[in-house]
């Protein structure tokens, strides 16, 4: 869990007894010991309902597939121009005189 051998651990009990001393050295097991209880228990339920929440939501495409974009209508384009600028108009919406 936090990488710490069997020396180190020796090393930790011997300070924190010294520091402690051996009469409240047993209380101080049990209070960190359910505090980690309560640690390992909330970090999974909170894992759990994580992962459920996920589980819960239905699937849905991230985008829809790109439409192909079809050749433009030529003939919409050429009815509106002539060569000879029948059709078009000015600016004011009569017809220009040539």
């Amino acid at each position: 869990m936090f990488n710490i051998g069997p020396a180190e651990m020796i090393v930790i009990l011997v300070i924190a007894l010294i520091v402690f001393g051996p009469k409240r050295l047993p209380e101080i097991g049990r209070t960190v010991g359910k505090s980690l209880r309560e640690f390992r228990r909330a970090t999974q339920d909170i894992r759990d309902e994580f992962e459920g929440s996920l589980e819960d939501e239905p699937e849905t495409p991230v985008a829809e597939p790109a439409k192909t974009v079809g050749e433009p209508n030529l003939s919409e384009t050429e009815a509106g121009a002539s060569p000879d600028g029948a059709g078009s108009k000015s600016l004011d919406g009569s017809t220009p005189t040539a």
